[in-house]
């Protein structure tokens, strides 16, 4: 259809130490592209044609990071079709457990580290230059995670 654009879909892992109980978040630091270099972010990448979201994350972490994950509850975002990252590309999140290897910066990344997810150290999370349309997910995976140590 004239004037109709495909928006990119891309699949984020918002990898924890736990599923259960998750208490810290591991953020990737971006090399790449320039505007985005030396912020942080949710890993994972885009959905190829004919491939689903989860597969594409599982894919990713294996890419981007070396490692097998389980997928736990995706993150709600507030549009149908994901968290909002531009005009063209949304994201969906989903909580994730590594289950298969140690997590390395092998692709788009120099820097991994685990933040603590508490409130009282919040200034932690929410102080690292994060990619800017990733600052509402972090909130509402920090969120979702306190709901979850709430429930075990």
């Amino acid at each position: 259809m004239e004037g109709t654009e495909t928006i990119v879909q891309v699949a984020g892992g918002a990898i924890v130490d736990s599923l259960a109980r998750p208490t810290r978040l591991l953020a990737a630091r971006r090399t790449a592209p320039p505007q985005f270099a030396g912020m942080w972010e949710f890993p994972g990448g885009k959905v190829e044609p004919g491939e689903g979201h989860e597969a594409a994350l599982l894919r990713e972490l294996r890419e981007e990071l070396g490692v097998g994950v389980r997928l736990g509850p995706e993150i709600c975002a507030p549009a149908r079709g994901g968290w909002p990252l531009s005009a063209k590309a949304a994201m969906r999140v989903w909580f994730a457990e590594i289950t298969e290897g140690s997590p390395s910066a092998l692709e788009d990344h120099d820097e991994l580290r685990w933040i603590p997810l508490a409130r009282d150290a919040e200034d932690r999370l929410t102080g690292l230059p994060w990619i800017p349309a990733d600052y509402p997910i972090v909130e509402a995976v920090r969120v979702e995670a306190e709901r979850l140590v709430r429930r075990a």
